[in-house]
């Protein structure tokens, strides 16, 4: 696996000066915190002498893509179990998951919602014994701890971090790793309520606009204006959220929170083009011009 050394910038914003994780430069393909998700997962197909990656996700699936290209690197046969219909074959994220090797399987979402079930999940190991299943988005213990190791001694000098919140899965990892000056701030990206029960860490609901993969113009702006400004790009779906949250909430004087902050840049560029298709959004187009 990689050969993990953090990068972190520095940008300014109302008087603030802002550490980046820069996760997204970790790898071209295995984007960001997916690394982190799969290390000890793959780690442990090994151990266990199995020959197959089985795993689920969407369309647009970050996951999926990143997946794919780990298994072909490391010599794994893998099956992705897609949510929704075989014409989603078309976009990029399933095309270059298919290039590198992913056997594609796609089901409904009645039938994709039991992913989680025993009787489903024992089907499926039946089915291919010698496959090693990993849940979607890497959401297991095995990829909280690879999470943990997200946060390093670059990262201790910093007292508030911010990370978004889907799966949980990196949240929860990097809240285990925290040192005993620091404070966790999740960004929740989905349209339900998420918390936690750790003293140390909190998650803002308020930032999802309109739930996972949506959109307003409001945001759309402040991506073409942040990445134009600080010359990093950033995804539709986790990280034009979170650094529009932070920002707005050190406009607002929303929270109570230093200026010691460290926002952790989780990756997912891959998955733009993709969106943007989806959409009929232009990204070089004027914000006057985009529609939401």
């Amino acid at each position: 696996m990689l050969d993990y050394k953090p990068i972190i910038n520095e940008i300014i914003y109302n008087g603030y000066t802002l550490g980046v994780l820069r996760l997204d430069l970790l790898h071209p393909e295995i984007s960001g915190n997916k690394w982190f998700k799969l290390k000890y997962n793959l780690q442990q197909a090994t151990l266990e002498n199995k020959d197959t990656i089985i795993t689920f996700g969407g369309a647009f699936s970050n996951h999926i893509a990143a997946t794919a290209f780990a298994c072909k690197q490391a010599g794994f046969k893998c099956i992705g179990i897609i949510r929704g219909e075989e014409t989603s074959l078309l976009n990029t994220t399933l095309s270059k998951a298919i290039e590198w090797g992913m056997e594609l399987q796609f089901v409904t979402r009645e039938e994709y919602s039991k992913k989680n079930e025993f009787t489903f999940l024992n089907d499926l190991q039946q089915k291919y014994p010698t496959a090693y299943i990993i849940p979607e988005g890497g959401d297991n213990d095995l990829g909280q701890k690879g999470c943990e190791e997200i946060l390093t001694s670059e990262t201790q000098s910093f007292s508030t971090l911010f990370c978004t919140v889907g799966t949980g899965t990196t949240f929860n990892g990097i809240s285990k790793a925290l040192a005993s000056n620091q404070k966790l701030v999740g960004i929740n990206v989905l349209k339900y309520i998420a918390t936690t029960s750790d003293e140390n860490c909190s998650i803002v609901n308020d930032y999802h606009f309109g739930g996972y993969a949506k959109h307003t113009l409001e945001l759309l702006e402040f991506k073409l204006w942040f990445e134009k400004e600080y010359h990093i790009s950033l995804d539709y779906v986790y990280t034009a959220k979170l650094f529009y949250a932070v920002f707005d909430m050190i406009k607002r004087n929303k929270m109570s929170i230093d200026k010691n902050i460290l926002i952790i840049h989780s990756g997912g560029l891959q998955g733009n083009v993709g969106y943007e298709k989806r959409y009929n959004l232009n990204p070089t187009r004027q914000v006057n011009d985009i529609q939401g």
